[in-house]
Parts: structure tokens; sequence; C-alpha cells
């Protein structure tokens, strides 16, 4: 990519990146709002011809995208926050009404003129715009940037403060600047950097002390090895690290390129999808374990049953794991075993092992002692898919043995990921099987899609149900 493309780029323009993305939520929304609508005031009012219903449900879905679209309601410009304007509502949904009523005419359909349809008819628009403003000021929220992150700037030179002037003027991004981290042989130039918070030696130490969420290397080419020593104490860290290079390299550069203002920088270490992705992300998740959770509630009642009746103790097991940001989460789990491990040591299960119940071991084959792990994702605390969290005893322990360990906490936990769908599941008795399981983690991260979440959930259930390494 070369100097002019990359100052044409900008992320913090990341609307137009997402506009199917936004249009597709909102889409989902309103006819989630309209059939729902539609459904009560058919049984309110009957009576109820479930055919006709169905029927009427899958016309709706085609039809309202349709002409909601053609009247600008998932049309949002680039240049403005996105505006989820009333008049568009009102206009989409008269066309709806004609469109309707003429069908109907032309079907003998007596619905459409039904009591239940005439309320419905009034409902929906007043439906779609109480849901206007709340989901208006989130759209704006994820789309504008407006949120806020702190950030360090390693390095004190003439690159340092023109990153930092470049975040002084760039408001959308809403980055708080803290401080520079000064070379120990480049006093000279401290001086001319303010606040001037320590030394790079103390910069590791500080971003894990202060939570920092973003750090700037602006250290020239030449200093090579401290620029290689710093990022990697800072992958024992959940800070996004973005190196600030020399234009003449940046056809070297294999890693993605964002610029700022037009400097141009390389994300060395990132989240892995926008704030309009996570958001959606984490509306597909809640709505999933939300129709999981109704549908399982009976299995899971005599789960819990089977499970205090095979041992004493309680039916769950709750365990401090890492979460996004490395952040402590309490997990949940059927209980499989007769000890309640949750210390500064954790003996993962082996074959055979004695503390499973016979209750326990059937739960782990067929992961079923994972299902109260929904409420957890309801809870906003994991996701469905993502790397597997770790006990806080296993995540300090191999955090220094494995290289990038902590990269796999840049997202949400997830109850199945792409580790577990290619064999790395259950006990990893030796280090390479942990680092390789790593391996597929920091992958999922550096190759996420919608897709990539949607094909491991379907591998998911091929793999866990018939897995000899779930013990």
């Amino acid at each position: 990519m070369d100097a002019e493309n990359l100052i044409r780029f900008s992320p913090l323009n990341v609307l137009p990146r997402n506009q199917r993305l936004l249009s597709g939520l909102v889409c989902g929304l309103d006819l989630f709002v309209i059939l729902s609508l539609l459904w009560m005031t058919t049984f309110a009012f009957g009576p109820v011809s479930p055919d006709g219903l169905k029927a009427l449900s899958a016309l709706l879905m085609l039809i309202v995208p349709t002409i909601f679209q053609g009247v600008g309601r998932y049309t949002f410009q680039p240049a403005n926050p996105p505006k989820l304007d009333y008049s568009r509502i009102w206009l989409g949904w008269g066309l709806v009404i004609a469109a309707l009523l003429f069908l109907g005419y032309m079907s003998h359909t007596a619905y459409v003129a039904s009591p239940g349809a005439r309320l419905w008819f009034v409902l929906s628009p007043l439906g779609l715009s109480l849901l206007n403003p709340i989901i208006s000021g989130p759209l704006q929220q994820r789309v504008s940037g407006d949120y806020t992150r702190t950030a360090i700037i390693a390095g004190t030179g003439d690159m340092s403060q023109r990153v930092a002037d470049q975040l002084g003027q760039s408001p959308k991004s809403s980055i708080k600047f803290c401080g520079y981290f000064a070379d120990r042989d480049a006093k000279f130039e401290a001086e001319s950097c303010r606040p001037l918070i320590g030394y790079l030696d103390e910069l590791p130490d500080f971003v894990r002390r202060s939570c920092i969420d973003v750090v700037y290397i602006t250290l020239p080419l030449r200093e090579e090895a401290a620029i290689s020593n710093l990022i990697l104490a800072l992958q024992d860290t959940t800070a996004c690290v973005y190196f600030v290079p020399n234009l003449m390299m940046l056809n070297l550069m294999q890693a993605r390129v964002h610029d700022l203002n037009g400097l141009p920088m390389i994300a060395v270490m990132e989240v892995p999808f926008s704030q309009v992705q996570a958001w959606v992300k984490r509306g597909i998740d809640f709505a999933i374990a939300t129709l999981i959770s109704i549908a399982i509630s009976p299995l899971m009642v005599l789960i819990a049953i089977s499970v205090k009746l095979s041992s004493p103790g309680p039916v769950l097991f709750k365990q401090q794991r890492y979460g996004l940001n490395g952040g402590n989460i309490v997990v949940y789990k059927f209980r499989s075993m007769r000890v309640m491990e949750d210390g500064a040591k954790v003996t993962q299960a082996t074959q055979g092992d004695p503390r499973i119940t016979k209750v326990g071991a059937f739960l782990r084959r067929s992961s079923l002692d994972e299902l109260p792990q929904f409420i957890n994702v309801l809870q906003g605390r994991m996701s469905l898919v993502g790397p597997r969290p770790h006990a806080v005893a296993h995540n300090e322990h191999y955090r220094k043995l494995i290289q990038g360990y902590m990269l796999r906490h840049k997202v949400k936990p997830g109850i199945t990921g792409w580790a577990q769908v290619n064999g790395y599941r259950g006990e990893t008795e030796t280090l390479d099987k942990m680092e390789k399981r790593v391996e597929f983690d920091i992958h999922y991260l550096n190759h996420w899609s919608l897709w990539l979440d949607i094909k491991i959930i379907l591998r998911t259930a091929l793999v866990f149900f018939n897995d000899k390494n779930a013990y």
C-alpha cells in the first residue's frame, strides 16, 4: 500500500465500512417490533389463523425492508451521525399499509380489515417511533466514536510531538493523551515533551497499572532492539499498540495500516473488529442466547437435579476467569467434580480423574456442563464465540511461558471458539498444546468475521458431541 492511499484512509471515518451492518441491524429491529405487535394484536382479538399469520409475517419480511429502504430509512450519510428520521418511518409505514390493503383486496384476505389489524396499523409506527430515540443514541455513539480511551506515546522526538498534536486535533477520536515515555539516552529531546511520565523501561508496568488503552510507538527505526523489546513486553497487556513508522518503509510492512488525520501508523496489536461490529456481535449473542436459554430451560432443570443428587455440593460451579481486556469475571458451569477449585493452583481434569462424578463425566463429554454460560452471555460477560476463558491461575502461569498469550483477551471469551472446533479442547497437559490453542485463538482475532462466528457455531455441535479430548 503506497503512502498516497494510506493518507486517504482514515479509521475515524468508519461509517461507510459499516453501512450495510447498520442498515441490517435497524431493519432487524424494525421487523422485530412490527412482527411482535402483529402477533400480540392477532392473539388478543382473534380468531387466529396460524397459516394466514405465518404467511402475513413472511410477506412483511419481504416488503418492509424494501419499502423502508426505498424511503431512506436505512440510509445513513457518512458526513453526519446516524439519524433515524420519524417522517421516513411514517411515510414508509403508510406505503406498507397501502401495499397490504392492495394485496388483501386482490387475494380476498379478510385479516387486513379485522379489528386487530386496525390496532396493529396504529401501534406499529408508534412502536417504531418509540424505538427511534433508543437506538439512535447508541448508533451515534458507536459510529462517531463517542467513547474515551487513554493513550501514551513511547518516544520524545519530532514524530512523537506530531502524534500528540494530531490527538489534540481529533476530538472525534475521544482519545485522552496522558503523556510521554522517553529513552534514557534522549534526555535532551525529552525536555520539550510534556507531560513526561517516565522512561521506556517503566512503560509496560505503567500500562498494566493504569489500564492504558492505546500505546503509540514513535521511536526511530534505528532503535530496532528497543522497539522489539517494547512490543514484546506490551504483549503481556491488553493495550492496543501502534507503531508510527518512517514513510519510506511502509511498503515493507505487512501489518494493518491506519492513519490519524493523515499521519500513518501500523497496528501491531489492536481489537479485531470495529465498535459497530462489536455492537452487532453483542446483539446477535443476546438474541441467540435468549432463545437457547428458553429452549433448554427444562433440560437445565433436569441436569441441576441430577448434579444435586450425584454428590454433596452446589449445583453451579463458579470460577474467577479473565474476560475482556483481562478483567475478572465469574463464569458459571454445572458442577462436575467433588471439589470446587478456584485458587492460586487449579489442576486440570485428566482422563479417569477421580474428582469427576459419574454425572459430571457425562456432562463434560457432552459439554452440557457449559450450558449455564449462556447466563454469562446474557450478562454481557461472555460471547457465544471467542477464546475460551481459562482459570486465573492458568492465565498467570501461561502468560509467562507463551508469547502473546494475553492477546486473546482483546475480545470477550466465548462458550466455543476456533481452537475448540479444531481439536484443542479439554486438557492441555503439555505446553505445546496450550501454544497451539493460543495460536488458533490469535488466528481467530486476525481473521474475525460474522461468517466465521456462524461457521464455528455450526461446527461446535459436530465437534463437542464427538470429542475424545473432553473428560
